[in-house]
Protein backbone atom coordinates (compact mmCIF):
# COMPACT_ATOMS: atom_id res chain seq x y z
CA UNK A 1 0.00 0.00 0.00
CA UNK A 2 1.31 3.18 -1.22
CA UNK A 3 2.22 5.42 2.10
CA UNK A 4 0.54 8.98 2.66
CA UNK A 5 3.82 10.35 3.08
CA UNK A 6 5.10 9.65 -0.35
CA UNK A 7 3.36 12.36 -1.12
CA UNK A 8 5.37 14.80 0.54
CA UNK A 9 7.41 14.45 -2.47
CA UNK A 10 7.01 17.23 -4.47
CA UNK A 11 6.91 15.99 -7.69
CA UNK A 12 4.74 12.63 -6.71
CA UNK A 13 2.27 15.50 -5.57
CA UNK A 14 1.92 17.27 -8.82
CA UNK A 15 2.50 13.66 -10.70
CA UNK A 16 -0.74 12.85 -8.36
CA UNK A 17 -2.58 16.02 -9.09
CA UNK A 18 -2.15 16.03 -12.44
CA UNK A 19 -4.24 13.03 -12.89
CA UNK A 20 -7.02 14.09 -10.38
CA UNK A 21 -7.64 17.80 -11.41
CA UNK A 22 -9.43 17.26 -14.32
CA UNK A 23 -11.93 14.69 -12.58
CA UNK A 24 -12.42 17.63 -10.30
CA UNK A 25 -13.12 20.35 -12.34
CA UNK A 26 -16.17 18.48 -13.65
CA UNK A 27 -17.09 16.85 -10.04
CA UNK A 28 -16.98 20.04 -8.55
CA UNK A 29 -18.67 22.65 -11.18
CA UNK A 30 -21.38 19.75 -12.18
CA UNK A 31 -22.25 19.41 -8.35
CA UNK A 32 -22.43 23.14 -7.76
CA UNK A 33 -24.66 23.40 -10.47
CA UNK A 34 -26.81 20.68 -9.72
CA UNK A 35 -26.98 21.87 -5.90
CA UNK A 36 -27.57 25.34 -6.61
CA UNK A 37 -29.84 25.29 -9.86
CA UNK A 38 -31.79 22.57 -7.67
CA UNK A 39 -31.66 24.91 -4.35
CA UNK A 40 -32.45 28.66 -5.76
CA UNK A 41 -35.23 26.97 -8.68
CA UNK A 42 -36.89 24.37 -8.00
CA UNK A 43 -37.72 24.62 -3.75
CA UNK A 44 -40.76 26.55 -2.16
CA UNK A 45 -40.34 29.50 -0.41
CA UNK A 46 -40.47 28.91 3.17
CA UNK A 47 -43.46 29.87 4.90
CA UNK A 48 -41.89 32.66 7.31
CA UNK A 49 -38.50 33.82 5.21
CA UNK A 50 -40.17 33.59 1.65
CA UNK A 51 -37.85 33.53 -0.82
CA UNK A 52 -34.79 35.08 1.23
CA UNK A 53 -34.28 31.90 2.62
CA UNK A 54 -32.71 30.63 -0.45
CA UNK A 55 -29.56 32.47 0.27
CA UNK A 56 -29.05 29.17 2.39
CA UNK A 57 -27.35 26.91 -0.25
CA UNK A 58 -24.75 29.63 -0.79
CA UNK A 59 -24.49 30.73 2.72
CA UNK A 60 -24.63 27.69 4.60
CA UNK A 61 -21.41 25.82 2.40
CA UNK A 62 -19.23 28.79 2.44
CA UNK A 63 -19.44 28.80 6.14
CA UNK A 64 -18.92 25.48 6.07
CA UNK A 65 -16.03 25.79 4.19
CA UNK A 66 -14.56 28.78 5.71
CA UNK A 67 -14.31 26.59 9.12
CA UNK A 68 -13.05 23.82 7.77
CA UNK A 69 -10.54 25.23 5.65
CA UNK A 70 -9.07 26.10 8.43
CA UNK A 71 -8.85 22.82 10.51
CA UNK A 72 -7.21 21.85 7.17
CA UNK A 73 -4.32 24.47 7.50
CA UNK A 74 -4.68 23.31 10.92
CA UNK A 75 -3.49 19.42 10.14
CA UNK A 76 -0.83 20.78 7.35
CA UNK A 77 0.66 22.98 10.09
CA UNK A 78 1.08 20.39 12.24
CA UNK A 79 2.51 17.67 9.77
CA UNK A 80 4.86 20.53 8.52
CA UNK A 81 6.03 21.32 12.47
CA UNK A 82 6.31 17.76 13.57
CA UNK A 83 7.85 16.22 10.09
CA UNK A 84 9.14 18.95 8.60
CA UNK A 85 7.36 18.67 4.88
CA UNK A 86 7.72 21.20 2.71
CA UNK A 87 4.39 20.47 0.82
CA UNK A 88 2.06 20.38 4.24
CA UNK A 89 3.03 23.69 4.91
CA UNK A 90 2.73 25.01 0.96
CA UNK A 91 -0.33 23.35 1.06
CA UNK A 92 -1.58 24.87 4.23
CA UNK A 93 -0.65 28.44 2.33
CA UNK A 94 -2.25 27.37 -0.86
CA UNK A 95 -5.52 27.11 1.12
CA UNK A 96 -5.69 30.06 2.98
CA UNK A 97 -6.89 33.18 0.01
CA UNK A 98 -9.95 30.15 -0.60
CA UNK A 99 -10.65 29.88 3.05
CA UNK A 100 -10.76 33.59 3.47
CA UNK A 101 -13.10 33.95 0.25
CA UNK A 102 -15.39 31.57 1.69
CA UNK A 103 -15.55 33.44 4.82
CA UNK A 104 -16.28 36.74 3.24
CA UNK A 105 -18.53 34.47 1.17
CA UNK A 106 -20.46 33.50 4.64
CA UNK A 107 -20.51 36.94 6.19
CA UNK A 108 -21.78 38.94 2.74
CA UNK A 109 -24.47 36.69 2.37
CA UNK A 110 -25.52 36.23 6.01
CA UNK A 111 -25.62 40.08 6.19
CA UNK A 112 -28.06 39.96 2.95
CA UNK A 113 -29.92 36.91 4.52
CA UNK A 114 -29.99 39.20 8.01
CA UNK A 115 -30.72 42.33 7.02
CA UNK A 116 -34.77 41.57 6.30
CA UNK A 117 -34.95 38.67 9.11
CA UNK A 118 -33.01 41.11 11.86
CA UNK A 119 -33.67 44.20 10.58
CA UNK A 120 -30.15 45.00 10.24
CA UNK A 121 -27.22 44.16 8.17
CA UNK A 122 -25.04 43.62 11.22
CA UNK A 123 -25.19 42.28 15.16
CA UNK A 124 -22.04 41.81 17.31
CA UNK A 125 -23.55 37.99 17.80
CA UNK A 126 -20.89 35.81 19.11
CA UNK A 127 -20.88 33.50 16.03
CA UNK A 128 -20.91 36.58 13.74
CA UNK A 129 -18.20 37.90 15.63
CA UNK A 130 -16.14 35.08 15.59
CA UNK A 131 -16.38 34.62 12.25
CA UNK A 132 -15.17 38.17 11.43
CA UNK A 133 -12.06 37.77 13.83
CA UNK A 134 -11.41 34.31 11.83
CA UNK A 135 -11.37 36.76 8.92
CA UNK A 136 -9.20 38.71 10.67
CA UNK A 137 -6.78 36.05 11.00
CA UNK A 138 -7.47 34.74 7.53
CA UNK A 139 -5.70 38.01 6.33
CA UNK A 140 -3.30 38.13 9.01
CA UNK A 141 -1.76 34.76 7.64
CA UNK A 142 -1.73 35.74 4.04
CA UNK A 143 0.13 38.64 5.31
CA UNK A 144 2.86 37.12 7.22
CA UNK A 145 4.09 34.69 4.26
CA UNK A 146 4.15 37.52 2.20
CA UNK A 147 6.25 38.92 5.11
CA UNK A 148 8.46 36.83 5.24
CA UNK A 149 11.64 36.18 2.88
CA UNK A 150 12.40 32.99 4.09
CA UNK A 151 9.96 29.98 3.57
CA UNK A 152 10.98 27.82 6.39
CA UNK A 153 10.87 30.63 9.10
CA UNK A 154 7.37 32.01 7.43
CA UNK A 155 6.07 28.71 7.53
CA UNK A 156 7.45 28.06 11.21
CA UNK A 157 5.47 31.59 12.39
CA UNK A 158 2.47 31.05 9.82
CA UNK A 159 1.66 27.39 11.83
CA UNK A 160 1.99 28.95 15.29
CA UNK A 161 -0.52 31.61 13.83
CA UNK A 162 -2.75 28.89 12.66
CA UNK A 163 -2.92 27.15 16.07
CA UNK A 164 -3.82 30.47 18.04
CA UNK A 165 -6.67 30.89 14.99
CA UNK A 166 -7.95 27.84 15.54
CA UNK A 167 -9.89 29.09 18.90
CA UNK A 168 -12.28 31.41 16.66
CA UNK A 169 -12.36 28.17 14.21
CA UNK A 170 -13.85 26.36 17.02
CA UNK A 171 -15.89 29.43 18.26
CA UNK A 172 -17.84 30.32 14.30
CA UNK A 173 -18.70 26.55 14.78
CA UNK A 174 -19.85 26.02 18.50
CA UNK A 175 -20.56 29.76 19.82
CA UNK A 176 -24.11 29.30 19.18
CA UNK A 177 -23.81 26.14 22.02
CA UNK A 178 -21.64 28.25 24.00
CA UNK A 179 -23.80 31.57 24.58
CA UNK A 180 -27.24 30.73 24.17
CA UNK A 181 -28.01 34.90 23.25
CA UNK A 182 -27.39 36.28 20.09
CA UNK A 183 -29.31 36.22 16.91
CA UNK A 184 -27.87 33.81 15.13
CA UNK A 185 -30.45 30.65 14.77
CA UNK A 186 -29.05 26.73 16.29
CA UNK A 187 -27.30 24.01 13.68
CA UNK A 188 -30.18 23.09 11.26
CA UNK A 189 -28.36 20.78 8.96
CA UNK A 190 -26.49 18.79 12.02
CA UNK A 191 -27.55 14.96 12.45
CA UNK A 192 -27.38 15.48 16.18
CA UNK A 193 -30.05 18.47 15.75
CA UNK A 194 -32.74 17.62 17.41
CA UNK A 195 -34.73 20.04 14.69
CA UNK A 196 -33.52 19.93 10.79
CA UNK A 197 -34.82 21.67 7.79
CA UNK A 198 -37.52 19.81 5.72
CA UNK A 199 -35.92 17.39 3.11
CA UNK A 200 -37.41 19.61 0.48
CA UNK A 201 -34.38 22.12 1.60
CA UNK A 202 -32.13 19.39 2.87
CA UNK A 203 -31.21 17.38 -0.37
CA UNK A 204 -30.16 20.25 -2.60
CA UNK A 205 -28.43 21.62 0.86
CA UNK A 206 -26.34 18.37 0.89
CA UNK A 207 -25.56 18.68 -2.94
CA UNK A 208 -24.40 22.57 -2.52
CA UNK A 209 -22.53 21.70 0.25
CA UNK A 210 -20.71 18.46 -1.79
CA UNK A 211 -19.66 20.39 -4.83
CA UNK A 212 -18.36 23.21 -2.01
CA UNK A 213 -15.85 20.54 -0.79
CA UNK A 214 -14.87 19.76 -4.39
CA UNK A 215 -14.60 22.85 -5.17
CA UNK A 216 -12.16 23.30 -2.01
CA UNK A 217 -10.20 20.44 -3.09
CA UNK A 218 -9.47 21.50 -6.60
CA UNK A 219 -8.57 25.04 -5.81
CA UNK A 220 -6.34 23.85 -3.33
CA UNK A 221 -4.41 21.37 -5.37
CA UNK A 222 -4.05 23.93 -7.73
CA UNK A 223 -2.95 26.70 -5.90
CA UNK A 224 -0.67 24.42 -4.05
CA UNK A 225 1.02 22.85 -7.28
CA UNK A 226 1.66 26.94 -7.99
CA UNK A 227 3.27 27.43 -4.40
CA UNK A 228 5.62 24.16 -5.15
CA UNK A 229 6.64 25.52 -8.78
CA UNK A 230 6.66 29.39 -7.48
CA UNK A 231 9.57 27.36 -4.53
CA UNK A 232 11.52 26.27 -6.94
CA UNK A 233 11.54 29.07 -9.06
CA UNK A 234 12.63 31.20 -6.01
CA UNK A 235 15.47 28.62 -5.32
CA UNK A 236 16.78 28.43 -8.72
CA UNK A 237 16.92 32.36 -8.68
CA UNK A 238 18.81 32.35 -5.38
CA UNK A 239 21.31 29.56 -6.82
CA UNK A 240 22.13 31.68 -9.81
CA UNK A 241 22.58 34.95 -7.42
CA UNK A 242 25.16 32.71 -5.44
CA UNK A 243 27.41 32.24 -8.34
Amino acid sequence: MTSIWEYANPKKFIDTSDRVIPALWVLSLGTLAIGLIWGFFFTPDDYRQGSTVKIFYLHVPAALMAINAWFMMLVASLIWIIRRHHVSALAARAAAPVGMVMTLIALLTGAIWGQPMWGTWWAWDPRLTSFLILFLFYLGYIALWAAIENDDTAADLTSVLCLVGSVFAVLSRYAVNFWNQGLHQGASMSLDAEENVADVFWWPALVAMAGFVLLFLLLVLIRTQTEIRARRMRALLARERMQ
